[in-house]
């Protein structure tokens, strides 16, 4: 009985694909017990919109205007698929400035949870492409000092914000060569590692381990290895998911997560579920043994 907490459409998304209820028939269709709808946040400055949007006419205005129709559009689907599936309605987050800490608590009331995620370092995006990638590599000098400046807003979003599942929490890796993908075990670096997590364990909070990273041909999935060892120590609490950007994308590469998921030794999986008019994480003790994994190969 998978899950995944992290999830776009084409509807919604304009990097994404397809129509958001295509995404919930194919996740019914899997097998998934539990499925998050967690299209992104509005931004609110034109200068922050990716080519795609500006392609697209869309405006901050807009922007916003859309998310609202997907929060309806969502509420509809967790009526119509209940007793088919346990659909949660949440929003992957901005944190490009500061006041987006603002923006954030603002849409608090209209979700039933939030993914934290970093797209931005230093303003720049470095999930879009390898070139913005480069440029955020050249605004700071070296890839240390971009992996430091990550973990750093990192630390900071996490303070403002304290998402309910933490998104991607070494997206620094994207473009990274495999050489410098070893940054993460530079004392430096991995202080400030250690310091995330704690906060995260701390208030909380889940950590996703993201298949998509298998997309962008890296060997590991986000976190690396060496993060979720560091969380399974500690103590942290992880959950499943697949970043789903259309239907097609539903549980993709979870074929390659149980053989993740076996490798580290993990037989714990949180998932989100509401109890009592609220949204509670709970543990799965049997992940490994799920029926869910056998019939991947039927998909």
């Amino acid at each position: 009985m998978p899950y995944s907490y992290h999830s776009h459409s084409g509807q919604y998304c304009h990097h994404g694909y397809g129509l958001l209820e295509d995404v919930v028939k194919e996740a019914v269709r899997k097998g998934f017990h539990a499925y998050g709808l967690s299209e992104h946040m509005p931004r609110f400055a034109a200068s922050e919109l990716y080519p795609e949007e500006l392609e697209a006419q869309c405006t901050p205005a807009t922007l916003s205007t859309l998310y609202d129709d997907f929060n309806v559009h969502a509420r509809r689907l967790i009526e119509k698929y209940q007793g088919q599936i346990e659909l949660l309605v949440g929003t992957e987050i901005e944190f490009i400035r500061p006041q987006y800490a603002d923006y954030v608590n603002a849409l608090r009331n209209k979700v039933d949870y939030v993914v934290g995620s970093l797209h931005h370092v230093g303003t720049v995006p470095i999930d879009f492409s390898p070139e913005l990638y480069k440029q955020a590599l050249d605004q700071h000098g070296d890839i240390t000092s971009l992996f430091a400046a990550y973990f750093d807003e990192q630390y900071e979003m996490l303070r403002q914000v304290r998402p309910e599942v933490v998104g991607h929490f070494d997206l620094v890796r994207i473009f990274a060569s495999a050489e410098q993908q070893q940054t993460v075990s530079q004392p430096e670096i991995w202080d400030k590692i250690v310091r995330n997590v704690d906060f995260v364990i701390e208030y909380g909070g889940l950590f996703e381990i993201n298949s998509r990273a298998w997309k962008k041909g890296l060997r590991d999935a986000y976190p690396c290895r060496d993060i979720i060892k560091l969380i399974q120590e500690k103590g942290g609490r992880l959950t499943l998911s697949d970043d789903c950007h259309g239907p097609k994308d539903v549980g993709m590469f979870y074929d390659k997560l149980k053989e993740y998921l076996e490798a580290l030794d993990l037989h714990t999986i949180y998932y989100l579920t509401r109890e009592t008019g609220k949204v509670v994480a709970k543990p799965n003790d049997n992940i490994l043994n799920e029926a869910f994994w056998e019939n991947i190969a039927d998909w």
